[in-house]
């Protein structure tokens, strides 16, 4: 977190930390003084705390642009951790649109780039309505705070309230200097990005009747051998999801490879050698807290209300790399913008292929044919041993595949020195920091991760990495020039 923003951050945490204690849920949300205390740690490392005390902090145009934005993506990870039945595949959708909205606020500054209005159809939004004494910065201050509200929209209003709070006192601080034109011109800009961006959202009408109902009665889950069941009390979560709009690629699009075995009880085929390495793994981790246990833990990203969600946590990293390597405003838009529709069009193809092929949880499989005593290191955080949708092919690597090679492409290579701070400071779970070297090593570590929770076998998290690069590659390929 940014020097500037550690006031309203603790606010929010603040406000939330009491509706816990309202509700008993202090188990799972407390704020602990360890926690505030890393903040404060983390604000020291930041680039905000290297900045000099005077004018504009030291810092050029293009570099408070950067800090503007990656104050509200700080203030969205916030917002992300207390979401209640968007994830994974809402949030997913919500960060392309809100990335579309901000760098369509910014394109006409940003030089060799063109609006994806072409491109993308129903979406309606014509540049030149844009006034020519535009302040880019407040405008998109305004876009942010309209975006993360709509599409933020189950989240509290208590802990919404940090977005009226973060955007009152950026456009204070951003209006000094310029003439009441300019600053109605700027806010009435980033108000109608906004307005087109949700209205191009409303358009997808599946979407918007699935995020509202998750959990559609009409859905009944196929029943055989080796097929994927609902622990007791479930039901599926998102499977027509597959029905959502894509940015760039779509599930037919795509190309998919059936699971690599077939459901068998036999000690020496493939299937029950992959789920036994779950068994034992899960279980070594757990007994031994070793290593294992920190990855699968470090990585889950699975509960509301303690963790980001799995696309969320993608723009964390993208929050940090973007302040390690420097990035300009440009360079960072299109980063958000690529790594948005990258994320939502791995939700949509990985959940297509889930309830294609229908795979049960390792757990289903252990507890019958193994180990009548196995559970998942996901099962001492949420009241299910899994995540309520089938498993092949993993999300998680989906997703962490998905940005790397978003990643490897922005920032020209795979090699990188790089250390996720996610969770610094967090108690409730394993959350210490993981350096890599490499962006495939890390998505490679998260796919790797669901084996020692407990909730994946190998080939599911092979083919989540195969599908996201593939998605990475046509995003990558996506155009943004101005003349295209």
């Amino acid at each position: 977190m940014r020097n500037y923003s550690m006031r309203w951050v603790i606010i929010i945490l603040s406000v939330i930390l009491v509706q816990a204690c309202a509700k008993d849920e202090l188990d799972v949300l407390e704020l602990s003084e360890t926690e505030s205390e890393d903040f404060n740690t983390v604000e020291e490392d930041s680039l905000a705390a290297r900045r000099q005390n005077n004018g504009n902090n030291g810092l050029n145009p293009s570099e408070e642009t950067v800090q503007l934005i990656i104050d509200w993506n700080d203030l969205w990870l916030v917002l992300d951790r207390y979401t209640d039945g968007l994830r994974p595949n809402t949030t997913a959708r919500a960060l392309a649109y809100i990335h579309l909205a901000g760098y369509e606020t910014a394109v006409a500054d940003m030089d060799g780039y063109g609006s994806t209005r072409n491109q993308l159809q129903g979406f309606n939004l014509d540049q030149d309505d844009r006034a020519d004494n535009v302040n880019r910065d407040l405008a998109l201050n305004t876009c942010y705070a309209l975006v993360l509200d709509h599409f933020m929209f189950s989240v509290s209003n208590n802990a919404k309230s940090g977005i009226s709070t973060l955007e009152n006192e950026k456009e204070d601080e951003l209006s000094e200097n310029l003439s009441q034109e300019e600053i109605d011109n700027s806010i009435a800009w980033g108000t109608l990005v906004a307005e087109s961006v949700i209205a191009y959202s409303r358009t997808d009408n599946d979407a918007e009747t699935q995020q509202r109902n998750p959990n559609p009665t009409s859905y009944v889950a196929p029943v055989g051998v080796g097929l994927w069941a609902a622990s007791e009390g479930e039901s599926a979560w998102f499977p027509y999801w597959n029905q959502v709009r894509t940015f760039v690629i779509s599930p037919e699009q795509t190309s998919s490879t059936p699971p690599p075995f077939d459901h068998n009880e036999n000690t020496n085929s493939g299937y029950y050698q992959q789920m036994e390495v779950v068994n034992i793994s899960a279980t070594t981790a757990r007994l031994e807290d070793n290593e294992d246990l920190w990855i699968s833990e470090f990585w889950s990203d699975d509960v509301e209300g303690l963790m980001m969600s799995p696309p969320g946590r993608q723009f964390s990293i993208a929050n940090q790399l973007i302040e390690q390597e420097d990035l300009d405003f440009e360079e960072t838009l299109e980063l958000l913008l690529k790594l948005g529709f990258a994320m939502n069009d791995a939700a949509v193809s990985a959940w297509d292929d889930k309830y294609t092929y229908n795979t049960e949880r390792p757990s289903r499989y252990i507890l019958e044919y193994i180990d009548d005593d196995f559970i998942t290191n996901l099962a001492r955080f949420i009241s299910s041993p899994n995540p309520a949708f089938p498993a092949y092919p993993s999300g998680h690597a989906t997703f962490a595949a998905a940005a790397s090679g978003v990643f490897i492409d922005i920032f020209q290579g795979d090699g990188i020195n790089f250390t996720d701070r996610t969770h610094v400071g967090r108690s409730e779970f394993r959350s210490r920091p993981r350096n890599f070297s490499s962006f495939s090593e890390m998505a490679a570590e998260n796919g790797y991760s669901r084996i020692p929770l407990g909730v994946h076998i190998q080939a599911d998290s092979d083919e989540g990495a195969r599908l996201g690069y593939e998605i990475s590659a046509a995003v990558n390929s996506f155009n943004l020039s101005p003349n295209f």
